[in-house]
């Protein structure tokens, strides 16, 4: 069947319907029209993105697909019309300081600066032509060598920075001219403590920290001790050790129900060993069991499948304490299955050493492509020992009996 094209909207995006004998692809509105009935329909998982809703066909072909987090970490979300938005964002300003760019948030001190400068630098040329200090000769003058506004803008400059040339100066004959140095010594005071604390938490910022732990390109599907796990490795840059390492993982899956409303579900996995140090590089293994969302996962499921696996690890660095969380995301494309990572890890007599040229390397190995469902399912039940077996085994317990008997001596009769 050729591709369906359709000029879309955010409110008007496309799902696929199969029905018994049909398939064809309705929209949003037609589906608000129709009266099929819901238990004779099956919908197809679907992925939500920024301008409409990526589809999976029948044929396998996915026509926007957007992730909900990026391979980078971010959110892949955008946040519209939210009610009061940049007050929020004032009211929480130095949270808003900290989150913006470098550019963004050196471009506002600068102008903090230069605004503050201005403004006091326009409060003493008013004082000062009040006075009458802009003459050259004055008895009495506020301000000393203050005869332009030019002169202002530098005395106030002079002033809040603590320069001092030495040209120009405050006397004691003008009172408000005083306050008004004072106001602009502690608002200086003000402005420099939030440029450096500002400055020390961006730098200090969890995100370049997680910048140095890394997950796989990929996760694997291998066996291990006879069963079926998913694995993916997670690895330190840094020397340095971290506290308190917590893996985790979820499947998001989009879905439409017959309502036509978009769910989101999370489902979390199970995780062996999840409270990691990160001495070295780990692999995560969950094991896929019948509490697992992929049970019923196998290679050709796989293929078909349409969700998304978010992995984290959070963790405290021993540096700075601070709390940190690295993550990323895999999909269905992103899974190998029949594979398993190479070791990295060599031991010798200096001690262990790590090739992270091996980090995302993976071996393929041989397994069958069922899922772990089906595998259980096609494995033999334990059966119970037979009749033959549970005889030999209790005659074998009275000869015993019969022997501790024998040794302990005759037993007294009772007469009669």
């Amino acid at each position: 069947m050729a591709p369906y094209k359709e000029n879309t909207s955010p409110s008007d995006y496309a799902v696929t319907i199969l029905e018994p004998n049909k398939e064809r692809l309705l929209s949003f509105k037609e589906r608000r029209s129709s009266t099929m009935r819901s238990g004779s329909t099956q919908y197809r998982s679907v992925r939500c993105g920024d301008d409409g809703v990526g589809v999976r066909r029948e044929d396998g072909r996915l026509y926007k697909r957007r992730c909900h987090i990026r391979k980078d970490g971010g959110c892949n979300m955008v946040f519209r019309h939210i009610p009061e938005g940049w007050l929020l964002y004032v009211t929480d300003i130095f949270t808003t300081l900290v989150e913006i760019r470098w550019r963004v948030m050196i471009l506002t001190f600068a102008l903090s600066y230069i605004l503050s400068w201005l403004l006091f630098g326009m409060l003493f040329w008013i004082i000062a032509l009040s006075n009458g200090d802009v003459k050259e000769h004055v008895s009495e003058p506020c301000m000393y060598s203050v005869h332009s506004f030019t002169a202002a803008f530098l005395f106030s400059l002079e002033t809040q920075t603590t320069i001092g040339y030495g040209f120009r100066g405050m006397s004691e004959n003008c009172a408000l001219a005083i306050m008004l140095v004072t106001v602009q010594d502690v608002l200086s005071v003000f402005i420099d403590t939030c440029v450096i604390g500002i400055t020390v938490a961006k730098m200090a910022s969890a995100r370049k920290r997680a910048q140095t732990v890394g997950f796989t390109n990929c996760a694997a599907i291998s066996m291990r001790n006879g069963a079926l796990c998913l694995s993916w490795r997670v690895g330190d840059f840094r020397r340095n050790h971290m506290v308190e390492g917590t893996a985790q993982a979820q499947i998001i899956r989009t879905l439409v129900d017959p309502a036509s409303k978009l769910n989101i579900s999370y489902k979390d996995l199970r995780i062996e060993e999840s409270n990691v140090i990160l001495a070295t590089p780990t692999t995560i293994v969950h094991h896929i069991g019948p509490d697992s969302p992929l049970y019923r996962t196998g290679l050709q499921d796989l293929r078909r499948e349409d969700f998304e696996l978010v992995v984290s690890f959070t963790y405290t660095d021993d540096t700075t304490g601070i709390l940190h969380q690295t993550r990323t995301s895999y999909a269905p494309g992103d899974i190998l299955w029949g594979r398993h990572f190479q070791e990295m890890l060599r031991v010798s007599k200096s001690g262990h050493r790590v090739n992270y040229a091996l980090f995302n390397k993976t071996t393929r190995v041989a397994m069958p492509t069922v899922s772990a469902e089906e595998r259980d399912r096609r494995r033999p039940p334990k059966r119970p020992p037979d009749a033959a077996t549970f005889e030999l085994a209790n005659g074998n317990a009275n000869a015993e009996d019969d022997k501790a008997a024998d040794a302990d001596g005759p037993r007294d009769t009772e007469e009669k």
